[in-house]
């Protein structure tokens, strides 16, 4: 579900040093200029990873608020800043933009950003729907730029971990996943609760899957009067009676962010909101015995065997996604979380909105834009 670059490499990431001393970090700045547009909720967050990296000779943050402009120019003295848009369109030095600005406008921007030539990751999802990103994924590929999607988790060591586990066979074939994303706030006034918070789990539960589900069901409610859905749960049919459940909610009284992964062989439970330990691998199961001669024979066995917590060295998913970015820039290579990875996630998305509006009806996946 990937790009091109094996997720071994992924993993490994990390920021890399030079002989070159062309900055106090020892580090040669590897691209001329990137701007970070949007500086609300995540955009300082990219600000910060960025300049800590020292990869690009210059970084620009651009916000119409002005107030936001200079919160970072106190925290950052060589950041420049800007209120104008158009201005780095027509920047020739600047050779890529993140783009962090609301959900519905992530497909207008990028596209204006494209066509003026620079490489541009966008926060997820991508775009608002499929056609609006099959558009982006064809105009990065006729203007030879770099496209990636902010799916940060996929940059994360727990998450790969889990997939390490996964492929190796450690749980067995997965029976069905379930996933819960819940905290109080922060209400969204462009997208509901599934575009803004379940994206983060679909792009997860694709990648451990390796592939589309066949169709989605989607209910939930809003409950202000605004049409915006702030709780949500997202079921997702694959073959093989593989099922993957997401409950999403901005209106919860706790922040949780809890994974349960049920295989053949074992359970594994990863829970991002514990400072360490994030996973745990249960050695349990069921067992239905294959012979028996009556019904009153049979019986399942239940298994209660040792739980195992594996080694992770963890580092900061964004630092390493904003490396991965610059790296991918500058080498000419597919990012790991590519345009096409985020149409995946729209695609998910987009059968889920439709889901909702028609009651829960169970929607097929478009797969022709993928």
């Amino acid at each position: 579900m990937s790009g091109s670059l094996p997720i071994e490499q992924v993993r490994g990431l990390r920021p890399a040093h030079t002989e070159n001393h062309h900055d106090r970090t020892g580090r040669t700045p590897k691209l001329d200029g990137i701007a970070v547009v949007g500086l609300g909720y995540w955009g300082p967050n990219w600000i910060r990873n960025l300049h800590q990296l020292r990869c690009a000779r210059r970084l620009i943050a651009c916000d119409l608020d002005a107030a936001r402009c200079e919160h970072i120019e106190a925290l950052y003295p060589g950041v420049a800043t800007t209120a104008s848009f158009e201005e780095l369109l027509n920047d020739s030095g600047l050779d890529a933009m993140v783009i962090a600005t609301p959900v519905s406008t992530h497909y207008r921007l990028a596209r204006m950003a494209l066509e003026a030539g620079k490489s541009v990751l966008v926060e997820k999802p991508l775009a608002m729907s499929c056609r609006e990103s099959a558009d982006l994924v064809r105009l990065s590929r006729e203007q030879g730029r770099t496209l990636m999607v902010g799916h940060t988790f996929l940059y994360s060591a727990p998450v790969l971990k889990i997939h390490e586990l996964i492929e190796a066979g450690e749980l067995g074939d997965v029976l069905y996943i379930s996933s819960t994303r819940a905290n109080l706030g922060l209400f969204q006034h462009d997208v509901n609760v599934a575009w803004d918070l379940a994206a983060h789990d679909i792009s997860i539960i694709l990648m451990l899957m390796g592939r589309l589900p066949d169709s989605v069901s989607c209910q939930g409610q809003s409950h202000y009067g605004q049409a915006v859905e702030n709780v949500a749960l997202l079921t997702m049919h694959f073959p093989n009676n593989v099922i993957a459940f997401v409950h999403v909610s901005w209106l919860d009284p706790n922040k949780i962010r809890r994974t349960t992964i049920v295989g053949s062989r074992k359970m594994l439970v990863y829970d991002d909101t514990m400072p360490q330990e994030k996973i745990r691998v249960y050695d349990r199961g069921v067992n239905v015995h294959r012979y028996y001669d009556t019904y009153g024979e049979f019986h399942f066995s239940y298994r209660y065997g040792d739980i195992q917590i594996p080694r992770i060295e963890e580092s900061e998913p964004l630092r390493v996604e904003c490396q991965h970015f610059v790296d991918c820039i500058s080498d000419g290579t597919t990012p790991h979380t590519d345009g096409l990875d985020g149409l995946r996630v729209v695609s998910v998305l987009e059968a889920a909105n439709l889901s909702l509006r028609e009651n829960g009806r169970t929607v097929p996946v478009d797969r022709t834009a993928v």
